[in-house]
């Protein structure tokens, strides 16, 4: 499936056993997005992109007396899910939904989230759906791409698309996603009904052993709109060859430049 909707998300669906396998920048960020989580251990978290269940477990483990609900709006990364998840039994759950028209109303004491939310192009809706997930009192602990994250690879993307072999399968088209800086995030979360908000940036750039780990990563993760839009196996190819080429001259070599957004807020009693 290779369509993106008409509300300008990314295509629903990933390949999420390579994403499984190749997903080592978030789940060492997610680590320690958790690392900084305080819990008891009897609360109901949300996990709001889950992806494979990779990081979920390492959530669940910390909810003992508790329980997790794993969502996310692609049907295959939330089947890999259910299936990271089966030693949890009923204490990790795991649905498909979009994120920004959670099916839940005052259901979660946590909404945890990390590598997810730049995805979504209006934060304002996801917000609001957020703050209406959560009980009194509930919070937010999350980390997304913001500011400046991904540039490089991005600019280069974005020039692609404009050479006369791709240009036709970019007409009307825009990358969708938003790094959104740390004090647009903070008046937006607190536009929601958001108090106590804590919002900042930190940069994360991460280096690939080789040009095939680069390769793999960047075309299940980061380039997974563009290839998208091409239209054959070997347009998808020459796109990837042209930027793989491009970071094996980068130094270091294979780095990708990212920035990640750091949000926190608590929904008033």
């Amino acid at each position: 499936m290779r369509q993106k909707d008409a509300s300008g998300a990314p295509p629903r669906e990933w390949d999420a056993r390579t994403y499984h396998t190749v997903s080592e920048p978030q789940f060492e960020w997610g680590k320690r997005v958790l690392a900084t989580l305080e819990l008891n251990g009897d609360e109901v978290v949300i996990d709001a992109g889950c992806g494979s269940g990779r990081l979920t477990t390492l959530l669940a483990e910390r909810l003992p007396r508790g329980r997790v609900v794993a969502v996310d709006r692609s049907v295959n990364m939330v089947k890999m899910a259910g299936e990271t998840l089966v030693p949890f039994g009923d204490r990790a759950l795991v649905a498909a939904a979009d994120l920004s028209n959670l099916p839940f109303i005052a259901a979660f004491d946590v909404v945890f989230s990390t590598a997810t939310f730049h995805w979504i192009v209006d934060h304002d809706r996801l917000f609001a759906s957020l703050f209406d997930a959560l009980r009194a009192g509930g919070r937010v602990h999350a980390q997304c791409g913001g500011g400046t994250n991904l540039i490089r690879i991005h600019t280069r993307a974005d020039a692609l698309t404009a050479l006369p072999e791709f240009a036709s399968y970019f007409r009307d088209w825009s990358v969708p996603k938003e790094f959104a800086d740390a004090e647009t995030t903070c008046a937006r979360l607190e536009r929601a009904g958001f108090h106590d908000v804590d919002t900042n940036l930190e940069d994360a750039p991460f280096v690939f052993p080789d040009a095939q780990a680069f390769r793999t990563f960047v075309s299940t993760v980061v380039l997974r709109p563009y290839l998208a839009k091409l239209g054959d196996e070997r347009l998808r190819d020459s796109f990837l060859d042209r930027i793989t080429n491009a970071a094996a001259a980068d130094s270091p070599a294979f780095e990708l430049d990212y920035c990640r957004l750091n949000l926190a807020a608590t929904k008033p009693r």
